[in-house]
């Protein structure tokens, strides 16, 4: 579970930070939420007991990689 919470603080981080740094551009909090939306969705999810279960299946660990890597790709990009 430590891993998909330090995952999750890190794009909550990165959105706010996004946020802050772009002030005045136009769609910066559309373009935050993009990056906070998940992370914030996958730290609420491995805190509640039966969804944590749900993410130790390889599957679930596949596609919360694929979301965060593509969600840092869009920060890094944007």
């Amino acid at each position: 579970m430590t891993n998909y919470r330090l995952g999750g603080y890190l794009l909550v981080a990165i959105g706010l930070l996004n946020l802050r740094y772009q002030t005045g551009e136009p769609g910066v909090v559309r373009n935050s939420l993009i990056i906070l939306a998940p992370g914030a969705l996958i730290l609420i999810l491995s805190f509640i007991p039966k969804t944590a279960e749900m993410l130790h299946t390889k599957t679930a660990q596949k596609i919360s990689i694929v979301i965060g890597l593509a969600a840092i790709l869009f920060a890094a990009v944007n």
